[in-house]
């Protein structure tokens, strides 16, 4: 039974970066960045465990649960937060191509050692679209929060509320006008009660995509009510771990490519596969790494 262990991750790493380009805004009520220190929320078989995670020194992060843990839970929760990131991606051939390009070089060398993130489970990557879909980051994630803190499961520390992610069958069992109140669309409150249903329903609904052609996944997502190309890319990336992927779709990200490469005019989806198509596999790299640089200028990035 253990409160705390070690990780090891594949250097360059850097936890500060990884974090930020998971949780993307301060206002982020899941995944906590405070001094230095990583903490969330989960909720592993049926139990809440507050996890916190530090970067020791280059080689060693250190865990710590708010609770004893049994031999079950500690693997889950390694594999949770390995994949969560990145920490056995090696990205010795990345930097090398990167160190070959005139515009990506300085960018990379700023940002080394971040990995590429993903949420713990494809059912939130698909909560986070749907609530991101045709609003500004900082509004989806406003309605995000209300959502998860009326639906998310808790716990109380320290004169201090941790919220858990939630699950599918909670938020199957809510009711269009209860999600409406939070601030979603009436589309996006089908969506999101239909989805959470079936995933209820067939745990297994997403577990083959790991094996699938990125067309062949966006194929099949689309399928869904309220998943379109935006989504389905944007799940490929952050919830499969597809680092091939640039988002095409993503107005934010088109405007970080646009000014890395210093071009005049707006860049489409098209235009957008043949840029990134020379970065292959790593095209998903360069938008988080975008996304970090403009974390930073505009002062959102406080490490």
């Amino acid at each position: 039974m253990d409160t705390s262990f070690l990780l090891f991750p594949l250097q360059p790493f850097r936890l500060d970066y990884t974090v930020w380009a998971l949780r993307r805004r301060s206002k982020n009520i899941v995944d906590l960045w405070r001094e230095n220190r990583y903490t969330r929320l989960f909720f592993i078989e049926n139990q809440l465990i507050k996890v916190d995670v530090e970067q020791k020194n280059e080689q060693e992060i250190l865990v710590s649960t708010n609770q004893t843990i049994s031999p079950k839970i500690k693997k889950e929760l390694v594999r949770l937060l390995e994949k969560m990131f990145g920490l056995n991606c090696n990205l010795i051939d990345f930097y090398r191509i990167a160190e070959q390009d005139p515009h990506l070089a300085p960018i990379i060398r700023q940002f080394k050692g971040l990995k590429p993130p993903r949420f713990p489970s494809i059912f939130e990557a698909l909560v986070n679209a749907i609530s991101c879909q045709q609003l500004s980051l900082d509004a989806g994630l406003q309605v995000q929060n209300r959502f998860i803190q009326y639906v998310g499961k808790n716990i109380h520390n320290a004169d201090e509320t941790f919220y858990a992610f939630p699950i599918p069958k909670d938020v199957a069992n809510c009711s269009i006008l209860e999600l409406k109140k939070l601030g979603y669309s009436t589309n996006k409150c089908e969506t999101l009660i239909e989805l959470s249903t079936r995933i209820s329903s067939d745990e297994t609904l997403f577990h083959h995509l790991e094996d699938k052609t990125n067309n062949e996944i966006v194929a099949f997502l689309c399928q869904f009510k309220g998943i379109g190309r935006w989504s389905a890319e944007y799940i490929l990336l952050r919830g499969l771990g597809k680092i091939d992927m640039f988002p095409g779709d993503d107005v934010g990200a088109s405007n970080n490519l646009q000014n890395l490469l210093q071009i005049k005019t707006k860049l489409d989806y098209r235009q957008i596969s043949q840029i990134t198509q020379k970065w292959y596999p790593y095209a998903g790299l360069i938008y988080f790494h975008l996304l970090l640089q403009k974390l930073k200028a505009k002062g959102l990035f406080d490490i």
